[in-house]
């Protein structure tokens, strides 16, 4: 307990105050009990257990909270509030509260500001809980007036928003789990799904136009047809089946195994997640931002995406993210290489489950 310094006079009033509780059979350390703040135990939790609490409490908060992240080295979840009344909610529920600057709505707004003054290719932005600003990057094509251009917006968003560089480019990674072909692309299979009962996979909206057939090697039998395909507004498309290609409900991991998938989940920042592609096979990273937008040029604009620090190249594209036994997201695209590293963004596999009425499976 902290013990402030107590005035002379008040301290002999309280020496009567302590003789008057003795008297009357109750000790001081008694009286104080009900005054202590109660203590909460912070809950370990899985990644998608501490979204799910995340989720749980942002809903139950409103306003009052200001994002949240997963602690992977604790196992807990940490939120971020704005005043001591959500943070006692928070303790409450198992979490680790953090008062924070800048609310939601702020960071929205800064978003706005980006979107209206700020589209450029080759930037993107991201709401990070961590350092509670919006991230802005800008890849190497992003110079000259452009440049100038979006160093003037950030500035003028003060500690709202923050600018950082890399030195790739951003696009989609078009050539791209297993290899999927249509005429002379190449993407990957994110995840078998089911719909109306028939088997059906989900891949990245770039990777071709609905109506568009597609085959497990170049020049090969099709195995499905492209019955779906959203780009730029999402970055996801849906292929039905056509015949008796074998569909697990798996990830390859190019070693001779595979990682079932029964369940799809939403991305934490903090969370492990691992990216299997037909290019580079399988690599893993961090979360760090959600609900990304990411100008990839020619009027691409995507907006909704996971950031992650999982490398990727032209090849990938439409591949697993996962984390466990759990789908997260298609990869759309990003800067780098698996030398270099980069960053890359996801389409959340939930929003697209949910537009095309389908479930893992």
């Amino acid at each position: 307990m902290n013990h402030r310094r107590i005035p002379k006079r008040r301290a002999a009033m309280a020496g009567g105050a302590v003789v008057a509780l003795v008297a009357a059979g109750v000790t001081l350390q008694t009286a104080n009990a009900s005054e202590e703040k109660p203590a909460f135990t912070v809950k370990q939790l899985s990644a998608s257990a501490a979204g799910n609490l995340a989720s749980t409490l942002g809903k139950d908060l409103g306003v009052d909270a200001a994002g949240a992240y997963y602690d992977a080295d604790a196992k807990a979840l940490v939120m971020n509030v704005v005043d001591e009344a959500a943070a006692e909610s928070v303790r409450k529920a198992g979490g680790k509260a953090r008062i924070v600057e800048h609310t939601l709505a702020e960071l929205k707004t800064a978003r706005q500001t980006l979107t209206e003054r700020a589209t450029i290719p080759g930037t993107s932005w991201a709401t990070d809980p961590v350092t509670n600003k919006v991230v802005v990057t800008a890849d190497r094509t992003v110079k000259g007036a452009n440049l100038t251009k979006l160093q003037e917006v950030v500035k003028g968003l003060g500690a709202k928003a923050e600018l950082k560089k890399t030195a790739g480019e951003f696009k989609p990674f078009i050539a791209g789990g297993d290899a999927i072909h249509s005429g002379g692309g190449r993407c990957s299979l994110g995840f078998n799904v089911v719909k109306d009962g028939e088997p059906h996979f989900i891949t990245a909206g770039h990777c071709g136009e609905t109506g568009s057939e597609w085959s497990e090697s170049a020049g090969g039998p099709a195995i499905g047809s492209m019955v779906d395909s959203q780009f730029p507004e999402n970055d996801f498309a849906l292929v039905k089946y056509s015949g008796d290609t074998e569909h697990p409900s798996a990830v390859d991991l190019y070693n001779g195994s595979t990682q079932e998938i029964t369940k799809a989940g939403e991305a934490t920042v903090g969370m492990q997640v691992s990216r299997s592609g037909s290019t580079t096979q399988v690599h893993e990273g961090e979360v760090t931002g959600l609900d990304a937008t990411v100008n990839y040029g020619n009027g691409q604009i995507v907006n909704g995406l996971i950031q992650t620090t999982v490398c990727a190249e032209p090849g990938d594209s439409g591949g697993s993210l996962f984390a466990g036994d759990t789908a997260i997201g298609l990869t759309s695209g990003g800067s780098g290489d698996c030398s270099s590293g980069g960053e890359t963004f996801f389409q959340p596999v939930t929003e697209a489950l949910q537009v095309f009425g389908a479930e893992i499976g």
